[in-house]
């Protein structure tokens, strides 16, 4: 095929060019494919490791409470192999109720720690906290749970955050202090909330 003079010479300026820069080209071109093949391939595994821990997660669900070996056994692997995602600490979770009540307080404050720690669902560490600061008060460890109960968590908690804090007052003998914190709860629990009735409970206990 014949080229008139003018695209003889952008013909000449394009095989120059690409003598120049061509290498380059592609090399970025194929850093872009990697890249791109690299986060379909992280996409496939983050897919594949949610797969199997949620089949996993269904057989500990199907699990009794007493079934304390078997419990343990499938939390920790889900929590060993599948520790990044969201079924990890819901693993912890059910593990540490199965050591509560095997009486192993140790593995379930163990576990407890780890929801807080590692999950990044906001919910689930503002329920491992509350059950630690219960264990700790449970254990007279008063100042510890307050300030555990202290720390940052999911604000849709906080009625029962504040709940929590008046029955650790009311341990303490802080009757007052019991009392603005009852009614803090009862400020923060939705109306149609059922657990409104036993902060109020506790309240008119307290007396006027």
């Amino acid at each position: 095929m014949a080229y008139d003079l003018e695209e003889q010479e952008q013909l000449e300026e394009l095989k120059a060019w690409w003598k120049r820069y061509g290498n380059t080209v592609q090399w970025a071109l194929l850093v872009a494919l990697t890249i791109a093949a690299g986060f379909q391939g992280w996409k496939y595994y983050q897919y594949r490791q949610n797969s199997q821990a949620s089949m996993l997660y269904e057989s500990l669900q199907r699990l009794s409470v007493a079934d304390t070996k078997s419990v343990r056994a499938v939390s920790a692997q889900i929590m060993d192999k599948y520790g990044d995602t969201s079924y990890a600490p819901r693993a912890a979770l059910l593990a540490a109720q199965t050591n509560y009540v095997a009486k192993d307080r140790k593995s379930a404050i163990a576990q407890l720690e780890w929801v807080m720690t590692h999950g990044s669902d906001e919910a689930l560490q503002t329920i491992a906290m509350l059950q630690l600061a219960g264990l700790k008060t449970e254990d007279k460890q008063y100042d510890a749970a307050l300030k555990l109960l202290g720390t940052k968590h999911d604000p849709a908690f906080d009625g029962l955050v504040a709940d929590m804090q008046g029955d650790i007052l009311v341990a303490q003998g802080k009757t007052a202090e019991a009392k603005k914190a009852y009614q803090d709860a009862l400020g923060k629990l939705d109306e149609k909330n059922s657990f409104r009735k036993y902060t109020e409970q506790k309240l008119d206990g307290l007396g006027s």
